[in-house]
C-alpha cells in the first residue's frame, strides 16, 4: 500500500507547491476541497467535480454520523463506494459544529453532547468516538477532534478552548492507532494571540501528526486580522508537512492564504453560492440574478471552458435560475468549482516557475476592474 507522504516542490516567497500521496491518489498543492458536507457536493456527480480539477474532496462527520450513519455508510462499504468518488477524501471532526450548534451543546472535559438539529435525539462525541466514525467512512485524511470559540472572545477563554483542544488531540491520536496509508491531522488553535498559537503548534508538534490545520479562523474575525495570524501561524508548524487552513474561503482569501504558506484548504462558499444565483469569475462576482443580464447573449466568462460558459449564455442562466430550474444550480456550481480550481492550477504553476508575485498582481488586478458593462 501506497503510504502517505508529502513532497514539497518549490517555493516563492512564503508560497509552496507540492505532492500529497495517498493509497487513493495523489493531491497536488496548493488545494482547494469541494465540501461534500452528506456524501455529496450538492448539485455535481463526483465525475463532475473530478472535471473541475479537484483531487480529493471533504465530508463532514457530524452530519454522516447523523444520517445515515457511519455505521450504515461502512457497511455499504464506506464513504468513497457509498457517494462513488475514488480520490481522496478528508473527513473533519466534527469540531466545527461545536462552535456552530453551541446552543444544541454540552462541553465537558469528556467531550460533547449534541441534542441533534434534526429530531432532537442526544448523540455524544469525544475523541474517540470521533476517530471511530472517521475510521467507519474510511476516510483517508482524519482530522482531530476539538473545540474553538467564535471571534471575538477573551483571551482567557481562548488559551481555556486551545489547551482542551491540545488534550483532545493527543487522546485522537492514540486512539486513531496504525492505520498505514491513513493520515491524522492535528489542528493549531489559539484566536487572533501569537503565543497562543505558538504554545499551541509546539503541543501538536511533541504529539506527532502526519499534516497540520490552521484552525479557528475564518469564524468573524474578517480577513485583515485572519491575514494578520497567517502571517505567523504556518510558519509555526514544521515545513516538512501539509498545511491546511480549515474553512476558507473567497478567492482572495485562498491566494492571500497561500502566499503565507498554506496547502490546503476547503470551503462550502463556490457550492453554496452558485445555488444563490452567485458567480465567481476572474472579474469578479456575478449576480446572474440581477436584470441586467436577461437579453445578454455572452457568457459568464469568456476565457472559461467549464459547461456553464461553453454552452450557455447569460440571458439563460439568468432565465434558469429566476424560475427556479434545477440546472441553475448544476451549472453555476460547476461554474464556481471551475474557476477556483483554475486558481490553484495558476498558483501551482506560478510557484513552480517563480512568477507568483506577477500572477498574485494580475489576480487582483483583473478582479478589480469589475464585470464587464452591460449591453
Amino acid at each position: 500500500m501506497t503510504a502517505f507522504s508529502f513532497q514539497l516542490k518549490a517555493t516563492d516567497g512564503k508560497a509552496r507547491t507540492g505532492l500529497i500521496s495517498t493509497p487513493r491518489g495523489e493531491i497536488r498543492t496548493p488545494a482547494f476541497m469541494p465540501v461534500g458536507t452528506a456524501a455529496t457536493v450538492k448539485a455535481m456527480l463526483p465525475g463532475s467535480v473530478k472535471q473541475t480539477g479537484a483531487d480529493i474532496l471533504l465530508g463532514n462527520t457530524y452530519h454522516l454520523m447523523l444520517r445515515p450513519t457511519a455505521e450504515r455508510i461502512d457497511r455499504l462499504g464506506g464513504l468513497h463506494r457509498f457517494m462513488n468518488w475514488e480520490g481522496p477524501i478528508l473527513t473533519d471532526s466534527g469540531g466545527f459544529q461545536v462552535m456552530s450548534l453551541a446552543d444544541l451543546r454540552k462541553l465537558t472535559e469528556r467531550g460533547v453532547t449534541f441534542k441533534s438539529h434534526i429530531d432532537g435525539s442526544r448523540h455524544e462525541i469525544t475523541p474517540e468516538r470521533s476517530m471511530e466514525i472517521q475510521r467507519l467512512l474510511g476516510s483517508d485524511i482524519v482530522m482531530c477532534f476539538d473545540e474553538c470559540p467564535a471571534l471575538p472572545a477573551d483571551r482567557d477563554r481562548i488559551a481555556e478552548s486551545m489547551r482542551l483542544s491540545m488534550r483532545w488531540a493527543a487522546r485522537s491520536r492514540e486512539a486513531f492507532g496504525e492505520r498505514p496509508g491513513h493520515a491524522l491531522f492535528g489542528i493549531q488553535q489559539g484566536g487572533l494571540e501569537q503565543d497562543l498559537r505558538a504554545e499551541s503548534a509546539e503541543a501538536l508538534r511533541e504529539i506527532g501528526f502526519e499534516g497540520y490545520a490552521v484552525g479557528g479562523l475564518a469564524v468573524g474575525e474578517g480577513q485583515e486580522a485572519m491575514f494578520g495570524c497567517l502571517d505567523y501561524a504556518p510558519d509555526q508548524l514544521p515545513e516538512e508537512k501539509p498545511r491546511y487552513l480549515m474553512g476558507v474561503g473567497k478567492p482572495d482569501d485562498i491566494v492571500g492564504a497561500v502566499a503565507r504558506g498554506i496547502d490546503m484548504m476547503d470551503c462550502v462558499l463556490p457550492s453554496r453560492s452558485g445555488r444563490t444565483g452567485q458567480a465567481f469569475t476572474r472579474r469578479g462576482v456575478v449576480n446572474i440574478k440581477n436584470a441586467r443580464h436577461q437579453d445578454d447573449p455572452r457568457p459568464l466568462d469568456e476565457h472559461c471552458t467549464c459547461p456553464a460558459c461553453a454552452s450557455y449564455s447569460r440571458a439563460y442562466l439568468h432565465h434558469v435560475f429566476r424560475s427556479q430550474e434545477i440546472i441553475s444550480s448544476m451549472l453555476l456550481t460547476w461554474h464556481n468549482l471551475h474557476y477556483y480550481q483554475e486558481i490553484m492550477a495558476g498558483m501551482r504553476e506560478a510557484i513552480a516557475a517563480g512568477t507568483f508575485a506577477a500572477w498574485q498582481k494580475d489576480f487582483h488586478e483583473t478582479r478589480a476592474e469589475g464585470d464587464i458593462e452591460p449591453l
